[in-house]
């Protein structure tokens, strides 16, 4: 079977996307601790207003997905973020990305987001390619954070 699936995560899933989460964070430099990622992974989960996680299977799970929700009038309403892609590596190279990438797009797009935005390290350049190949593109603008 050639074909990817997703659908949402359930709190079942938890256990097998932490580790992916780990890997994904370690990949980004930022600090991860399940005490930490782990409740907010299941408040989103329990809160679909919020956004969703995503499972990706192939049979069996492969990767996951986030996207959170935002309303923004540039975009005429809901937009999206997509926070985090990952697949497992040993499947990269091959089209799984793009075909994920594309699974998150259709899931926004039919939940009403007009837009998807994501951030990417510039330093990672195969996942820059992705997202330049499938469309994304820099806006004129800069993309600051702050926490709060």
């Amino acid at each position: 079977m050639n074909q990817l699936l997703y659908r949402p995560a359930v709190l079942h899933d938890v256990p097998a996307l932490l580790p992916m989460m780990a890997a994904f964070n370690a990949g980004e430099g930022i600090a991860f601790s399940t005490g930490a990622f782990q409740p907010p992974l299941e408040t989103l989960i329990r809160n679909p207003e919020l956004g969703a996680a995503l499972v990706f299977e192939k049979p069996g799970v492969i990767g996951y997905g986030v996207v959170t929700w935002n309303f923004d009038l540039e975009y005429g309403g809901r937009d999206a973020f997509l926070t985090e892609l990952w697949i497992e590596p040993a499947l990269r190279g091959n089209g799984m990305g793009r075909r994920a990438l594309a699974l998150l797009e259709d899931f926004a797009r039919a939940q009403g987001a007009a837009a998807l935005h994501l951030a990417v390290r510039g330093d990672n350049t195969a996942a820059v390619r992705l997202y330049e190949t499938s469309g994304y593109e820099d806006l004129p603008r800069r993309f600051l954070s702050k926490k709060l």
